[in-house]
């Protein structure tokens, strides 16, 4: 069954992690081009201040407290687009944490909150989704990233989970558009850096501030892609030059791909000791930022 996606002013959207970085540009963005938002997130407080200034400015945006670990509060998200829109057309699996330190060191308390989050909260959300999404067609959009296929050190639980949400995405698409044939549009999307407040976010096992690093992408080029796959039909999409060169020699040169990845390690710390070394692995942020503290970004 061919796909066919309504304008974004025309479209109800629910968007994830939407309290700060790639969500809340997506979040702010899309308000401007008349969509109807429903905002989910940990930061409650944030959020609320957010759709306030959206509602300020003339668009339409209510928030849902929601941790998407736990599929009742996806589905309190969904209850919410249904109770106050009547549907929902898009939604944005975009929630997720960061933890650097290797890979022998993260505890698996820490570990098992990242998937948590970064792979079952995209689960959730996708099965709390699809069933709404089937009745009159609709875009379900999932946050992966270049390391969905190439890998970084210090980053490896990371990675590994992007790596997981690329094999989700990937058979549940197989399993919806050409099994089922539902007039749903799976779409992955592969940034490369993001100038988000991502590493000030991350749980830090390091002895100095993390990093993100350069050439870092504007968090709008991730929006746009993010939006332009609501409205047409979108496979898969890696944004930012680093991300179509990066995973290109991770599936096609490895071995070049990893001494490349070996050489970012000291691009992934600043010289300064940790400010937060907690993060908001565990705990909401409240910060509001879309972009983060990357002065050579």
């Amino acid at each position: 069954m061919a796909v066919s996606l309504k304008p974004l002013n025309e479209q109800v959207v629910v968007i994830t992690g939407a309290s700060s970085g790639i969500g809340l540009c997506t979040a702010m963005t899309a308000a401007k081009r008349g969509a109807k938002l429903v905002l989910a997130s940990r930061s409650e407080q944030t959020l609320n201040e957010i759709c306030q200034k959206i509602r300020a400015e003339g668009g339409v945006a209510v928030s849902v407290a929601c941790d998407v670990a736990k599929r009742a509060d996806c589905q309190a998200a969904a209850d919410a687009a249904v109770g106050q829109f009547g549907r929902i057309d898009t939604w944005i699996n975009n929630a997720g944490v960061s933890i650097y330190g290797r890979l022998d060191e993260v505890s698996e308390e820490d570990s098992r909150r990242l998937f948590d989050t970064n792979f079952w909260g995209v689960v959730n959300g996708s099965l709390v989704a699809l069933p709404y999404l089937k009745i009159n067609g609709g875009a379900l959009i999932n946050l992966g990233s270049e390391v969905s296929e190439a890998v970084v050190p210090l980053l490896g639980m990371y990675s590994a989970s992007k790596h997981a949400v690329k094999g989700f995405t990937d058979a549940l698409r197989i399993e919806i558009e050409r099994l089922d044939k539902a007039p749903v549009s799976i779409t992955l999307i592969q940034p490369t850096a993001v100038d988000t407040p991502f590493d000030e976010h991350g749980k830090n096992y390091m002895s100095k501030e993390p990093d993100l690093p350069t050439p870092m992408i504007d968090p709008q080029d991730v929006a746009d892609a993010i939006l332009d796959a609501a409205e047409k039909p979108t496979r898969d999409v890696k944004v930012g030059m680093m991300s179509k060169v990066n995973t290109f020699v991770a599936k096609n040169l490895p071995s070049v791909g990893e001494r490349m990845a070996a050489k970012q390690v000291k691009n992934l710390q600043r010289s300064e000791p940790p400010k937060d070394p907690e993060g908001i692995l565990h705990i909401p942020s409240e910060s509001g930022q879309i972009h983060g503290n990357h002065p050579d970004a």
